[in-house]
């Protein structure tokens, strides 16, 4: 690949140290001002004592799948089903403290991860939904079906909740257009075709995952994109709202929620993805597109038109 070409976040701590110098590691008694725009390198159960109650409009938590993975050197191992339930428990506890009682959660997963954390979101929220996204690339397998799908599991605190229709629908090419008394019924011509604005539905086949010639790219092994965040996002928060994300990585949810309006806090413990989150969140200043996303239309992959 080009040098030129390749845009992947790759800096580490010693070149970075003054971005690192940016996040804070504790704070005692904190307020909902402390924490905006605020990114935490520490561990999320250390950060969150000082965190004062119901202060978080929305949640976007992507916590480490039940997989053996090597975070940057630290390493998640797989746990037995009831560990992992105990621990999807006890950050989830923490949690509903923070979050606002209008407020909403979206919880990531694999299709393993997701048959626990599934059964015990009802013991601290209302469910809304299941999420399914498509990932249009991952390895391939010989004796199994290739994994090509995650989950994200939507829930609000309350039945008091935002939920921003019109600022996820999604612009889809009609290809049998319908007329009423010779004028287009529920969609609209243009010269690049005729086309509707439908309601999001709980697949999304639209997002693309980062790769190492687009600008949101970093070295880290599960970055989300910020087109999957800023679904979430826009849908479930309004401009000032206070977004929270306790397992940060790559910084995906904090750029994005800048990129919107939004405030951010962060926490994650790995120096080295604070570093590049920083260095994301400065470039975000100049950059506030996000890849599919006009800043009004969501359009489907690989389609700009």
């Amino acid at each position: 690949m080009s040098s030129e070409r390749n845009k992947t976040i790759n800096t580490d701590i010693s070149e970075g140290k003054k971005y690192l110098d940016l996040c804070l590691f504790t704070k005692k008694n904190m307020t909902s001002q402390d924490m905006a725009d605020r990114y935490f390198n520490a561990d999320f159960f250390t950060a969150v004592k000082y965190m004062p109650d119901k202060c978080v409009d929305l949640v976007i938590a992507d916590p480490p799948y039940n997989l053996r993975k090597d975070y940057g050197g630290e390493v998640f191992s797989r746990k037995k089903s009831d560990e992992y339930a105990e621990f999807t428990r006890s950050w989830l506890r923490e949690i509903k403290r923070l979050l606002k009682d209008t407020g909403s959660i979206y919880v990531c997963c694999d299709w393993q991860t997701s048959l626990i954390i599934g059964c015990i979101l009802p013991e601290f929220f209302k469910i809304r939904n299941r999420i399914t996204w498509q990932r249009e690339k991952g390895r391939g397998a010989k004796k199994n079906w290739k994994n090509g799908m995650e989950d994200i599991w939507y829930c609000t605190v309350s039945d008091e909740y935002t939920f921003n229709l019109n600022a996820v629908k999604i612009k889809k090419k009609v290809i049998a257009p319908y007329r009423e008394n010779g004028k287009p019924k529920d969609w609209q011509e243009s010269e690049k075709g005729n086309f509707r604005m439908t309601c999001p539905s709980n697949f999304w086949d639209d997002i693309t995952v980062p790769f190492w010639s687009m600008k949101e790219n970093t070295a880290h092994p599960t970055q989300k994109p910020e087109k999957l965040t800023a679904k979430m996002i826009l849908a479930s928060s309004d401009k000032g709202d206070l977004v929270f994300d306790p397992f940060a990585g790559s910084g995906t949810t904090a750029v994005t929620a800048k990129k919107l309006g939004r405030h951010f806090t962060a926490t994650e413990k790995n120096p080295r993805y604070c570093v590049w989150s920083q260095i994301r969140l400065e470039n975000a200043d100049e950059d506030k597109t996000i890849q599919g996303f006009d800043g009004k239309v969501f359009y489907e992959r690989n389609n700009k038109s």
